[in-house]
């Protein structure tokens, strides 16, 4: 087993400290017995072997010392400042990486919930609903001719647009719904604990909101119209057949014309 260097200095600094307590213990012990001889205890030999005890005793505490202000207190100062930017270093590490994870899940332009996201929080929806025995609603919206205005007027004018109906979800929809939008002028909710009736009419006031919104282009207010499909979980299809479903009705509300909604 390989020790560190710390432990290294520390096992040395150890033995340097013993050894001088065993140099102590045998001057008491020289102290003991030449003090309980007759003749007289100093005499010239005592003297001089007790002075090299002492002086040996000395000789290794100082070198104790030494060794531990000039190299274990700088090993500890350099291995705790190691461990300050170590600690520094995690923590920023971390800071990134729940940004990043946070971007991962975020739509750039809007900053609603994205697609992944939107997956996720669906399938755990239904798995939780399929618990409790509730209904989950659904909404797909699509903005209706939304490539005209990215043609007409440019797609810094449709990014306008999609910021307007990003901020209509997010004031209409409650604070448990999933708002999300899954790419290009497509939007979704999830609405947990909302059976058909109560989610037709949800989504009823939501498409009248946005075709009541006015989006300025210069001298130009542009009118908003979207299609919304409808469904509620069965309480046994999967979320991507959960999905298709609200999905297929989005295309009926297209094909009856648009600015509807389809369930």
């Amino acid at each position: 087993m390989r020790f560190h260097q710390a432990e290294s200095a520390f096992f040395v600094f150890i033995f340097v400290i013993l050894a001088a307590g065993l140099v102590m213990l045998h001057a008491y012990d020289y102290l003991h017995t030449a003090a309980g001889e007759d003749q007289g205890f100093f005499t010239p030999d005592n003297v001089e072997h007790l002075t090299k005890l002492v002086l040996a005793t000395g000789v290794l505490l100082a070198t104790a010392l030494f060794f531990g202000m000039f190299f274990i207190y700088p090993l500890i100062r350099r291995q705790a400042k190691e461990e300050g930017k170590l600690r520094a270093m995690t923590e920023t590490l971390s800071a990134r990486s729940e940004t990043m994870e946070q971007a991962a899940l975020t739509d750039s332009l809007t900053g609603m919930q994205n697609r992944r996201y939107f997956d996720d929080a669906l399938k755990e929806y239904i798995e939780e609903f399929r618990r409790i025995g509730k209904p989950v609603g659904l909404m797909i919206l699509d903005l209706d001719h939304f490539k005209q205005v990215n043609d007409t007027h440019g797609h810094d004018v449709g990014d306008q647009v999609l910021k307007a109906v990003a901020n209509c979800l997010k004031d209409m929809t409650r604070y448990h719904d999933v708002v999300a939008r899954l790419g290009g002028e497509e939007f979704a909710v999830v609405t947990p604990n909302m059976d058909a009736d109560l989610l037709a009419k949800f989504a009823e006031r939501i498409r009248k909101a946005i075709a009541n919104m006015s989006v300025l282009s210069g001298n130009v207010r542009l009118k908003i119209t979207t299609s919304v499909g409808l469904a509620v979980w069965d309480s046994a299809e999967t979320a991507e057949d959960f999905y298709r479903r609200a999905d297929r009705q989005l295309y009926e509300a297209k094909r009856q014309g648009r600015n509807r909604v389809c369930a």
